[in-house]
């Protein structure tokens, strides 16, 4: 079973595959930093900056790229 296929039958049972998608998101976006979770899913990473702010997250202050310094 495809992603896809999953994604139609459960819209057919009537379950809101969207909402479901963005809240497990914002979730996610509230235990790591949003350039992590942009590269792990392959999101944009504005988008999971703006996830990160709807959800009241506090990794606004997180350099990737210095942590060896």
């Amino acid at each position: 079973m495809t992603p896809e296929a999953l994604e139609l039958w459960l819209r057919h049972l009537g379950f809101p595959t969207q909402r479901g998608r963005t809240a497990a998101s914002r979730h996610l976006v509230l235990q790591a930093p949003a350039p992590v979770v942009a590269r792990m899913l392959g999101y944009h990473y504005g988008t999971t900056a703006r996830l990160t702010e709807e959800a009241g997250g506090t990794w606004r202050h997180y350099a990737p790229d210095r942590h060896s310094r």
